[in-house]
């Protein structure tokens, strides 16, 4: 199986995982239960399945946002609910906002969890904490269970996109700087949504500027290409395990499936197209 079929199946599914950012069903289950603003929502419920973990855990496996970004809602997210109350909220908006947005879903939940559950179950969490964590989470019916696989499938693709920027040597902000000199998504999106000052993006375009990665206007240069395609790759090749065990077959209905729902999701505008995920999807 080539490892491209990675991200043939992360596209679609990161659609229907990232209802838990956008979708007004968690939105509100994260004020419900005492969560103060959209950062401090997605800072908690994202990093909940760890528990109550200091900012450094959450600098370290998020990698990509400014630690003072990170430091105004944790760890005061955690005097205000507790992790396992957070996830309760999470699982059950994120299955409501799915039912709301693609009911075809539900029919179809008997095949594709047990799809979703083998690749799970075939996912090496060794070094990915945050796969690790969301593997342990229990659901309480199928489609909440769906829904957890696909944060589990896509946190152990992120996992491994970490370890990959760290092997290049590409910190958090110079992972977005590269990313928008490349032609993704753009510098305001990006910036803005990370936390990274302008003093930050030029201290990092600067060191990517250094090493021969991004030219004096700030584009990308051929290393900076490939070295941006390297990383695209690798984190393909890193992602790609827990499908082998499916085999093709399986995997291009997983992918039929995953479209089906993540079609309406996509279209009904509650997504921004472009957003900081870097996800771009014209199913």
């Amino acid at each position: 199986m080539d490892a491209a079929r990675a991200r043939d199946v992360w596209r679609p599914l990161e659609v229907i995982h990232s209802v838990t950012y956008f979708s007004p069903e968690c939105r509100a289950a994260n004020k419900a239960v005492g969560l103060r603003g959209f950062w401090m929502g997605y800072f908690a419920s994202r990093a909940a399945p760890m528990g109550a973990v200091t900012p450094g855990v959450i600098d370290a496996t998020f990698y990509n946002f400014h630690p003072a970004m990170v430091r105004r809602a944790i760890p005061d997210a955690w005097t205000l609910a507790s992790p396992a109350a957070i996830l309760e909220a999470r699982s059950l908006a994120a299955s409501q906002a799915v039912r709301r947005l693609a009911p075809e879903a539900e029919p179809l939940a008997d095949r594709v969890y047990g799809l979703l559950a083998t690749a799970v179950d075939h996912a090496d969490c060794a070094g990915r904490p945050l796969a690790a964590a969301n593997r342990d989470v229990v659901c309480r019916d199928q489609l909440e269970a769906i829904w957890q696989a696909t944060a589990t499938l896509r946190e152990h693709r992120g996992d491994g996109h970490v370890a990959v920027l760290t092997e290049c040597q590409v910190d958090g902000c110079q992972a977005h700087v590269l990313h928008a000199a490349t032609g993704g998504v753009p510098r305001p999106v990006l910036q803005g949504n990370r936390g990274w000052s302008d003093e930050d993006w030029a201290e990092a375009t600067e060191g990517l500027r250094r090493r021969g990665l991004v030219d004096a206007d700030g584009a990308a240069t051929d290393a900076g290409r490939q070295l941006h395609d390297h990383i695209e790759r690798r984190t393909d090749e890193l992602a790609v395990a827990p499908y082998l065990a499916l085999g093709d077959e399986a995997v291009d209905e997983l992918v039929t499936f995953l479209l089906r729902v993540a079609r309406p999701i996509a279209g009904a505008g509650e997504m921004p197209f472009p957003n900081p995920i870097g996800l771009s999807f014209d199913g």
